[in-house]
């Protein structure tokens, strides 16, 4: 098939269009930034778009550029599928942008005669008064439907494998926090999916799935609080859980923001959903599609694939031999703190800050936990950081490990 795959460098898109290139199929990456999809290692094998789902008239250039005539093929288009990954989740005025967007996007593509779109969106839960984010996934969904294009919309809730936003708040929380705040929402049940089941219905869905929309789940249903400590059991911590009723999840989503390095309004706004009904309500795409080989990866199986390699350089999407393990391409705060630490160096943004952060103790500041974690990865960095920082850093980690 010739695919298009919109928002390639994101966490999805990057890792699908490796698998859809693996399948054999005809891939053509788009991006706002086309240029910026040089530092992925499939990037010699795919043809690159501008493609701004905003502007209408980087669609229609876009989609023009794509339609140029094939004499292999019967059709002027040429285009099979358009995977719609497209979202602003964090920025300012989200849900206006994206639905607009959404809608520019679903003409273009019915004007150039692309027979399918897929998107991947989240749970729309009946009867229940949805979360900003959520509403505004399932507004796209909607947008994208228009005569004569189908659309098949997979909706999933939180996403497994180191890199994607929803581990990587995760394993920071986990990581930093020796004691573990429960509030009353914990308690609500969620159906995580694993990256690469999420892969192998993105795939399905170019053919083999009618039009329409369906709830992709991992096997597992649990409390978000047992989420959370399948991580601290794979990874090999202790913690302590806090029962905290009465705490609201836009209260929660503030206070995560300021503690992880996971970007303050990305984190607020996928918290603010967790009060939210985030189990599938139906299960007919595997009725279709089936299961991958082996069955669908369980939440243990996830954690414990996505915790591997964590002490290497992480390697390229394609060059990776499991797609729930870090790429060297996923956003710059993944991989945890010790990561952060060989990719930029010591968290200090400059002689002043790190003589100032000294001069109100850093020695002791540095042994708390969790406040080293945040100092080490929230401080901006910079080359210029002086030798005797990195002495100190450095003794800190060493007797660390030593009382670990």
């Amino acid at each position: 098939m010739r695919v298009l795959v919109t928002g390639a460098s994101g966490y999805i898109g990057s890792r699908l269009v490796a698998a859809l290139l693996a399948a054999g199929d005809s891939v053509h990456a788009a991006s706002r930034n086309p240029e910026s999809l040089d530092a992925f290692d499939w990037s010699p094998l795919v043809e690159t778009v501008e493609l701004d789902a905003s502007d209408p008239e980087s669609l229609r250039a876009a989609f023009q550029s794509l339609s140029l005539d094939d004499p292999s093929r019967n059709d002027p288009a040429g285009i099979d599928v358009a995977y719609y990954l497209v979202h602003t989740i964090g920025e300012s005025e989200y849900r206006d942008r994206d639905l607009t967007a959404a809608q520019q996007f679903a003409e273009a593509a019915a004007s150039a005669g692309v027979r399918r779109i897929v998107y991947l969106g989240g749970f729309v839960p009946d009867d229940e008064e949805l979360s900003e984010h959520l509403a505004s996934r399932a507004d796209v969904g909607e947008a994208l439907a228009v005569d004569g294009v189908e659309v098949v919309w997979l909706r999933a809730a939180i996403v497994l494998g180191a890199g994607s936003t929803s581990y990587e708040m995760l394993r920071y929380l986990a990581d930093r926090l020796p004691v573990l705040p429960l509030p009353g929402w914990l308690g609500h049940p969620v159906q995580p999916i694993a990256v690469d089941d999420v892969l192998f219905y993105l795939l399905a869905a170019r053919a083999a799935v009618p039009p329409g929309a369906y709830d992709i789940g991992g096997p597992d249903r649990v409390p978000y609080r047992d989420l959370l400590f399948a991580y601290v059991e794979a990874a090999g911590l202790t913690r302590i859980g806090l029962s905290t009723p009465g705490v609201p999840t836009s209260l929660a989503g503030r206070v995560i923001g300021k503690i992880i390095p996971v970007p303050d309004a990305l984190a607020e706004d996928l918290v603010g959903s967790l009060h939210n009904t985030m189990t599938t309500s139906e299960d007919r795409i595997v009725e279709i599609a089936g299961e991958p080989d082996g069955g669908r990866t369980t939440i243990e199986d996830a954690m414990r694939r996505s915790l591997q390699g964590t002490a290497d350089t992480p390697p390229g999407v394609m060059a990776s031999k499991d797609p729930l393990r870090l790429a060297i391409t996923d956003a710059p705060w993944s991989g945890g703190d010790a990561l952060g630490i060989r990719r930029y160096g010591v968290a200090a943004s400059s002689r002043q800050t790190w003589h100032l952060v000294e001069s109100l103790g850093a020695r002791a500041l540095l042994y708390s936990w969790p406040v080293a974690a945040v100092l080490r990865t929230n401080l901006d960095v910079v080359d210029g950081v002086s030798d005797r920082a990195r002495s100190a850093i450095r003794r800190v980690f060493h007797d660390r490990k030593r009382e670990t």
